[in-house]
């Protein structure tokens, strides 16, 4: 406060002694009124290609008017004596000019709106103000930190296991997130959950696929992991080529279909006695001797499975003598 207007109040205590305390203390607050800058809040995280809205109000002293405002990412301090020195212009730069809105006034609002925002985004930010007399940047900044989403899930489950994948940000969101699930680009019946996990209990080989999160209200969608679920083989067929008939001398094929994950190794066995492996067994120029109870076993790492046994019979072509 100035000697000036110590002497003056100090006057009208003289001159006045009824005069209210109240009217005393509203001199005093309009004569110390200050520079300043509130933002709130100071740290946003925000999701990428969302719209941010930064809340600002700001103050000067009495007696000056306000000729422009402005967003920076550069500090200058405020109050400086070197009026020549500005920082650039948030509004002037290409890569926000198109994507920043001054929501405030020359008064006291000085929140704005930036929307698409990208990972680039992710800096420190300041309202800067100019009056007929001098100018003023609000030294706190605010902090935008621009996160995607990532899907974190075990690569390889087994059938049965209880499985939890998490939808990950680089920051934690300012704004409450729902969080929205999808498996190959489907939306899980609309499964939203008010955290970042979706738990798979007791997972089936139906539940493998590529998994991704979202934040409801939101347009972007983490990449695509994929879940790979391990089984036993389910089942084992064995299917004989050609069907019908089979005569000495032919060529006859048999096929081991089954299910599985990875992949189950192939044996096949006549009666009790193994034959063969892989999925196909053939048989060329069959005999007799090759009539029998044939099947295929399937077996992988997590237990194995057996066909049902087909049989092979082989006729003897008769010769016709004359």
């Amino acid at each position: 406060m100035s000697f000036n207007t110590i002497y003056l109040m100090l006057m009208l205590v003289r001159m006045a002694p009824a005069l209210p305390l109240i009217f005393l203390l509203m001199i005093h607050s309009v004569s110390s009124a200050g520079w300043g800058v509130s933002y709130s809040p100071s740290h946003i995280c925000a999701l990428k290609n969302s719209s941010v809205i930064m809340s600002c109000t700001y103050t000067y002293p009495t007696g000056h008017q306000i000729k422009k405002v402005f967003w920076t990412k550069v500090f200058i301090r405020g109050n400086n004596k070197n009026k020549g020195i500005d920082p650039p212009d948030l509004s002037n730069d290409i890569e926000y000019s198109q994507r920043l809105q001054y929501l405030g006034d020359k008064q006291q609002n000085c929140t704005i709106r930036l929307s698409h925002v990208t990972l680039k985004d992710s800096h420190m930010y300041y309202f800067r103000f100019i009056t007929d007399k001098d100018k003023w940047t609000g030294k706190t900044g605010v902090t935008l930190s621009v996160t995607d989403l990532q899907v974190e899930s075990p690569e390889r489950v087994t059938e049965g296991d209880s499985v939890r994948l998490t939808c990950k940000s680089s920051c934690t969101l300012t704004d409450r997130a729902t969080f929205i699930w999808y498996r190959n680009s489907q939306p899980l019946t609309e499964r939203r959950d008010r955290n970042n996990e979706l738990l798979l209990q007791s997972v089936r080989r139906e539940d493998a696929g590529r998994y991704s999160c979202a934040v409801h209200g939101h347009n972007h969608i983490s990449p695509a992991v994929q879940l790979n679920v391990t089984y036993p083989p389910k089942k084992a067929l064995v299917s004989i080529s050609p069907s019908g008939e089979t005569v000495s001398g032919d060529s006859v094929t048999l096929i081991c279909s089954s299910d599985s994950n990875p992949p189950a190794e192939i044996s096949w066995f006549k009666g009790g006695t193994f034959v063969g492996s892989g999925r196909i067994y053939n048989i060329s120029k069959i005999s007799s001797d090759d009539s029998g109870e044939y099947k295929c076993r399937s077996i992988n790492e997590h237990g194995e499975k057996y066909s049902d046994a087909v049989t092979l019979n082989v006729m003897c072509e008769l010769m016709m003598v004359q």
